[in-house]
């Protein structure tokens, strides 16, 4: 029956409507160009300025820059769907909001339990990260200060002063938080387009051949035990580094550098025309990253030959900056350094704002305690802020990120596809809805698009999925315990009501 069980579903038509209750109302004040801001400050992070010369070294030679672009089609074909699904549901919390409306509750629950996971996890290792980076670029300065001290108990002071000042940030206003993000954005930016053009004139045409260098029997990517990829456990075949394998293995790790795009959905209640800004916030932040994240690669591997982009013995990663020192350029090296400084203070931002309209949504819905989906005077869920930035600061002050930030990457490419699996199923049970951006070639691009997220989730190590699926059984639990108890829908039958007349597609909603 509507509204009872695991699988009640919450109506298209009552979600809009949620968005209009007194004391939970966010602020529209985004635009197109706000939200491509936001997509492109969370996937310009460190990702840029390391991913890529690691990759390069240890696993896919010059063909990483179609690593690139094989990662960047996946991401694409989740995009598109993320953009139907975000124009026709213009409602907080992204891919828990539309499991909602055709999965039902429960997964609805796992979906936003996941992307907890993906942005709190993802939030604090980035802070520690961008931590690191401050220590880096200050001793570069001549101030040799260490952002992180003490000896049995080591506290992250760089990284907490980040997550404070972004936190208070974020309670102020999603508009200001816009600003700040396209100033720093703006940024690094301007870095990478300097590395590019500058790098450019340092290629050597030999650097290039062979673009897909021979297979080798192991190289650095091997593993073994539960370190390996479930690809690998599964099959018994230990993967290759270099060749064709090593170039599809490779965009396997680099898919990760783009991860992020999805935050744009999260704000799409926050926006002005949602029907149109969203899709064009999600694919053209995407097309921008994908453009530079290619360029830099043939440039890097054009500066200096693959070999000298391997991880050294000691476990020192090759970056950008390797192929500047390489050719006697060594200034570049600060620049970088403040460009990934930079660049990774609007993820952590972009994160903790995603993290926030995710349980905004689920507290609305009573899934989380009610109270917390308040809006403050700013129109910002600020209860919710402030506890994930005390949260973040917490985990990023006083927990190594380690291996934890492989979790962020299967979070989100479970997400990936229960959103492209949705559109399916929206597509048959309301295909009456009206939709701002549709899904070209349904069935065929939803269906690639699980395909690919699938193949990639089985590259990442059977550790990380052993891990994925404690946090995933603490959610059912908490779920059980009160999640479902306390579910608005579960008590008013809210959920598959009969729908206000649809409007015609091509008309504005009315919310």
């Amino acid at each position: 029956m509507p509204g009872n069980g695991l699988w009640r579903t919450k109506s298209i038509e009552q979600s809009i409507a949620d968005t209009d209750e007194p004391g939970t109302k966010l602020r529209k004040d985004l635009t197109a160009w706000d939200l491509t801001v936001f997509g492109v400050a969370v996937v310009i992070g460190a990702g840029i300025f390391t991913l890529t010369a690691s990759a390069a070294g240890n696993i896919a030679g010059p063909s990483v820059s179609l690593s690139f672009v094989l990662a960047a089609i996946a991401c694409a074909l989740a995009a598109l769907c993320y953009a139907e699904f975000a124009s026709t549901v213009p409602v907080a919390g992204s891919a828990y909001t539309f499991s909602y409306a055709t999965f039902g509750e429960f997964a609805a629950w796992i979906i936003g339990w996941d992307l907890v996971l993906e942005f709190a996890v993802g939030s604090a290792a980035v802070a520690k990260g961008w931590s690191a980076y401050l220590q880096t670029t200050l001793g570069l300065m001549g101030f040799d200060v260490k952002t992180e001290v003490g000896d049995g108990i080591k506290f992250d002071w760089g990284a907490v002063l980040l997550v404070a000042v972004l936190t208070a940030l974020l309670v102020v206003g999603t508009k200001l938080s816009s600003r700040v993000s396209a100033v720093i954005t703006a940024i690094k930016v301007a870095v990478v387009l300097l590395v590019i053009v500058l790098g450019i004139s340092y290629i050597k045409a030999e650097n290039y051949s062979p673009f897909i260098p021979p297979a080798a029997e192991s190289g650095p990517a091997a593993h073994a035990g539960v370190e390996q990829s479930l690809f690998s456990l599964l099959t018994g075949y230990s993967g290759s580094t270099y060749g064709v394998l090593g170039m599809l293995a490779a965009a396997s790790i680099v898919f990760f550098a783009f991860i992020g795009f999805d935050v744009v959905a999260t704000t799409a209640e926050e926006t002005k025309n949602p029907q149109k800004a969203v899709p064009r916030g999600i694919l053209g932040s995407l097309a921008i990253v994908t453009v530079l994240y290619v360029a830099v690669t043939l440039v890097i591997t054009g500066m200096v030959p693959y070999e000298r982009l391997r991880t050294q013995p000691d476990g020192t990663r090759a970056t950008l900056a390797t192929a500047f020192a390489d050719n006697g350029v060594d200034w570049a090296a600060t620049v970088i350094s403040v460009g990934a400084l930079a660049g990774l203070t609007t993820v952590v931002m972009v994160l903790m704002l995603g993290q926030s309209r995710v349980l905004f949504a689920m507290s609305r819905d009573g899934l989380l305690p009610r109270k917390l989906a308040k809006t403050g005077s700013h129109g910002t869920p600020t209860r919710i802020t402030i506890i994930i930035g005390v949260l973040v600061a917490v985990a990023a002050g006083f927990f190594p990120a380690g291996k934890l930030e492989e979790m962020v990457n299967v979070g989100t490419l479970f997400a990936f596809i229960l959103v492209s699996a949705g559109v399916l199923v929206l597509r048959k049970t309301r295909p009456d809805l009206p939709r701002g951006f549709r899904v070209p070639l349904v069935p065929l691009v939803p269906i690639l698009a699980i395909l690919a997220c699938l193949w990639l989730m089985l590259n990442l190590t059977a550790l990380t999925w052993i891990r994925f699926l404690i946090w995933m059984a603490l959610g059912v639990v908490v779920y059980f315990v009160y999640s479902r108890r306390n579910s608005v829908l579960g008590k008013t039958g809210k959920g598959k009501v009969e729908p206000e007349p649809v409007i015609k597609h091509g008309e504005e909603p009315g919310f």
